[in-house]
């Protein structure tokens, strides 16, 4: 297996997972986290190693270190094995996705940024899906037909339980304070805005070809997808919060591990499942015009982004998140995108607009 985001939630989880099975780890790339990277070096023993920044690449404990986005490139074309596990954060990994699809390789993808920028040019991918919603999905579509919509859950982020008054004067760190996950900086954000699981939806529709398509709050993170069928009967996927059954489902071939403890529904409390408030969650307005129109994803990706490292910084407020993307959406209107090229000069076009 080849894995980008080694050091990340994601990509403990993946190795983890590969010790427990025996995975060989052929390449390990990561961004500045060269402590933890050299650990993993030491037990993986990766041929290929690769970081994001020349300057760090005497400190990596290995003879064949690449650099930067060239760098995963190169390691894709000489790496021969067939499976990548893309779990770089953001824009930043769709190049490696696009790499990836060109070479013919097998895509366990948490970068669902990739999908939500650029679908339309990564239709014919060998995907195989990370995320534990579209993973749930798979697993309840296999075999089914007469499908009439389909459901992923959201937990509702850190503000769940806030008032919408008093969104405005909440800090990055309460923000960062995921009631039942455990993940990245840029992703509990995003939980928290409701932006990760509008991007869920696009992930969902270019993942199954399908777009009757909805999310619901399901705040204790027990059910992640349903499904519902055109004789009004519905299925339910039940798991843990913990990403490594996801994970796990993507990267063996044989699935006769267990990996998580099974839920006891002898014990399990009370679910409830609540509409996704437009008024508190206002970036969920945009789920109707975004599945009509896919190339708003570049626009709403590059927006969100800028939104996120300025909350992080201390150098804007949780609300101006969702303001940036809007204002961005009033001024680009929606893209007309013939070309993978195109995707990126949106994406350029789009920061430089809100950072002037």
């Amino acid at each position: 297996m080849i894995l980008f985001g080694s050091t990340g939630s994601i990509g403990v989880n993946a190795l983890k997972l590969a010790a427990l099975k025996k995975i060989p780890i052929s390449a390990l790339a990561c961004g500045d986290n060269i402590t933890l990277l050299n650990e993993q070096i030491a037990r993986f023993k990766p041929k290929f190693v690769a970081i994001k920044d020349s300057k760090n690449k005497a400190l990596v404990k290995h003879d064949k270190v690449f650099i930067g986005q060239e760098g995963l490139e190169q390691i894709l074309t000489q790496c021969q094995d067939k499976l990548l596990l893309n779990a770089i954060v953001g824009f930043a990994g769709l190049k490696s996705t696009l790499k990836a699809k060109e070479l013919g390789k097998n895509i366990a993808l948490a970068n669902k940024e990739s999908l939500v920028v650029a679908g339309k040019f990564l239709k014919g991918a060998k995907f195989l899906p990370v995320d534990s919603e579209h993973a749930a999905l798979k697993f309840l579509l296999e075999g089914k037909k007469n499908i009439a919509k389909l459901y992923i859950t959201a937990s509702g982020g850190a503000f769940y339980r806030y008032k919408i008054k008093d969104l405005k004067s909440v800090t990055f760190q309460a923000a960062l304070k995921h009631p039942t996950w455990n993940m990245g900086a840029k992703i509990t954000i995003d939980s928290a805005t409701m932006v990760n699981k509008l991007f869920e939806i696009i992930e969902a529709y270019h993942l199954y070809d399908f777009k009757e398509l909805d999310a619901l709050i399901e705040p204790r993170s027990l059910v992640h997808a349903m499904c519902e069928f055109k004789n009004g009967a519905s299925t339910a996927y039940f798991s843990r919060a913990n990403m490594k059954l996801a994970i796990s489902d993507a990267i063996f071939e044989k699935h006769d591990t267990q990996v998580l403890e099974p839920i006891d529904f002898s014990k399990m409390p009370a679910l409830k499942f609540h509409k996704i408030s437009t008024k508190k969650y206002p970036i969920f307005k945009l789920k109707d015009i975004f599945l009509k129109e896919p190339n708003l994803g570049v626009i709403i990706n590059a927006a969100n982004e800028i939104g996120v490292q300025n909350f992080l910084a201390g150098r804007a407020g949780f609300l101006d998140i969702a303001g940036g993307i809007f204002r961005a959406l009033d001024y680009f209107g929606v893209p007309k995108i013939s070309s993978v090229e195109e995707v990126f000069e949106y994406d350029n076009k789009t920061r430089e607009y809100l950072r002037s």
